[in-house]
């Protein structure tokens, strides 16, 4: 008799449900990023992972990350043009840097800040179908080191899945193309700062705890994150509300 799936072997499933849903129907794109980000955290054992997209003007732009550490670090990528994550883009290939320590030449400014900020090691992975290349997923650990084969070819096809979805819309929808969901994505994570800063300054908490209390609500109710966040910016769902949904609330409803 076969071994029966492992609890791991399980979440790896849903993971990789809630990607290839993009390819039916309408569906989240910004909860998609937030819940890959995640997932890798989770599956790979890295202390956190982040999603980079290019914009309609051809500029990357941090879409998703799953602590604000590795959310600031992507964005000084981007202001100094300078890091793994950008090389992985423009080349199309795996920027791996198991040891930071070692990359004060080729990333003077980068590695200082993420040594700073407790990461020491980056593996920039290319999300890319063919010869298109539409961002990289970038995956930070506390410790130096190289992820096994194993766990950079899991990662490696959490980036590919996820990419083939987001350029399958662009075929299947209608008079929109890659550049209007990709803006429209944007828009939402403006958005969704927005609302992490409303509820850091309303209720004293730090932007990490802000964004889950968003994030916490959204799943509960079956909403978009987006949807959620624009309504906190414009005072239409209270503090009162979103903490109406527990903590150790676990419906796992979709947000569609």
């Amino acid at each position: 008799m076969a071994n029966e799936p492992t609890g791991r072997e399980h979440r790896l499933a849903a993971v990789f449900v809630t990607l290839a849903d993009t390819l039916v129907g309408s569906f989240d794109v910004v909860g998609l990023f937030d819940d890959l980000a995640n997932a890798c955290v989770e599956l790979l054992g890295v202390t956190a992972a982040g999603l980079m997209l290019v914009d309609p003007a051809g500029r990357l732009r941090v879409m998703a990350s799953s602590s604000e550490r590795s959310r600031l670090l992507e964005l000084l990528e981007i202001q100094n043009d300078e890091g793994p994550c950008l090389d992985c883009y423009r080349g199309g290939q795996s920027v791996l840097a198991p040891n930071l320590a070692t990359e004060n030449i080729r990333w003077p400014n980068f590695s200082v800040e993420a040594a700073r900020v407790g990461f020491g090691a980056v593996y920039a992975l290319p999300m890319r179908l063919r010869d298109e290349t539409i961002g990289a997923l970038n995956l930070f650990h506390r410790e130096s080191g190289a992820l096994t084969d194993a766990r950079l070819q899991l990662a490696q096809a959490l980036a590919d899945v996820a990419t083939i979805g987001i350029l399958q819309q662009r075929a299947v929808q209608r008079g929109a193309d890659l550049a209007d969901q990709l803006q429209t994505a944007l828009n939402s994570r403006l958005i969704i700062e927005q609302a992490k800063g409303v509820l850091a300054e309303r209720e004293r908490l730090d932007m990490a705890a802000a964004f889950d209390l968003l994030r916490r609500y959204a799943r509960g109710r079956g909403r978009k994150l987006s949807e959620v966040a624009a309504a906190v910016v414009s005072g239409e769902l209270s503090s009162a509300e979103l903490k109406s949904v527990p903590a150790n609330d676990s419906s796992g409803r979709k947000n569609s």
